[in-house]
């Protein structure tokens, strides 16, 4: 399909340390990603997946416009920045981060839903 820009999704796979969840969640919740401000960013997600022996499963999934969007941003300042001490985090996970990268081929949307009650 030439000419036909399709979204790209950019993940990375991590597997945390049992016991060192909540260090590793805090570690994403408290950074300043600056994603909004970078042109091409769709969303992004914080994944927890499934618990094994040894580790907890974690995902992150950020969507972009385009793989084109997606690589300019890793050729940033901004993504050095973001990622100048993520070195420091080595100690909460198991091996290196593993990272997926995919092109979307179908897209379907739902219908926006009212959010539920305040409790």
């Amino acid at each position: 399909m030439s000419g036909v820009h399709r979204m790209f999704i950019a993940m990375n796979r991590f597997k945390v340390i049992k016991g060192s969840e909540a260090a590793f969640e805090n570690v994403w919740l408290s950074r300043d990603t600056h994603l909004d401000k970078v042109p091409g960013f769709v969303e992004f997600h914080l994944l927890k997946g499934l618990e094994a022996e040894d580790h907890t499963l974690y995902a992150s999934h950020t969507v972009w416009k385009s793989r084109a969007t997606f690589e300019a941003w890793t050729k940033s300042e901004a993504f050095r920045a973001v990622h100048a001490r993520a070195g420091d985090n080595k100690p909460l996970y198991l091996g290196h981060p593993e990272f997926e990268g995919f092109e979307t081929i179908q897209t379907v949307g739902g219908k926006a839903k009212a959010p539920l009650p305040s409790r």
